[in-house]
C-alpha cells in the first residue's frame, strides 16, 4: 500500500472550493489528497484534517475507486454534502483518530481545526 500523494494547487480542489464556498479545501481522489487554498505543510499541521482525509482514502479502498465515487455522489445528491454518510464518518474519524497524525505532539485545540463546509 503506497502512502498518499499530496497535490497542492489542484484544479479539482479549486472547483470544490468554489462549489463549497470555502477558503480552503482538501479532497481525496483514490490515494491522492488534492489541496486548494492551503499549503501541504499547513494541512499536515492539522491532525484532525489529516485524519478526516485519511478516512476518505480508506473509503476508496473499501468501495473501490468508481464504486466510492458513485456512492458518494449519489449520497450527496440525496442528502447534501454535510449530511452525506461518508462525510459524517470522516468527521468522526477526524475527532477519533487525530492522535494518529499528531507526530507525537499534543493535539491542538479542536477549536483550531479546519471546519470545512457545513454547520460549525
Amino acid at each position: 500500500m503506497n502512502p498518499p500523494r499530496i497535490v497542492e494547487n489542484s484544479p479539482l480542489a479549486r472547483i470544490a472550493r468554489m462549489v463549497l464556498k470555502s477558503s480552503s479545501v482538501a479532497m481525496v481522489l483514490g490515494n491522492s489528497i488534492h489541496l486548494s487554498g492551503v499549503k501541504r505543510a499547513e494541512f499536515l499541521r492539522d491532525p484532525y484534517w489529516v485524519a478526516h482525509e485519511m478516512c476518505h482514502i480508506r473509503q476508496y479502498r473499501e468501495h473501490g475507486y468508481f464504486g466510492f465515487l458513485r456512492k458518494y455522489l449519489l449520497e450527496s445528491m440525496r442528502v447534501g454534502y454535510y449530511a452525506n454518510c461518508f462525510e459524517a464518518e470522516a468527521r468522526q474519524a477526524g475527532r477519533d483518530e487525530a492522535h494518529l497524525y499528531a507526530n507525537g505532539l499534543p493535539l491542538p485545540d479542536p477549536a483550531t481545526m479546519h471546519r470545512g463546509a457545513g454547520p460549525a
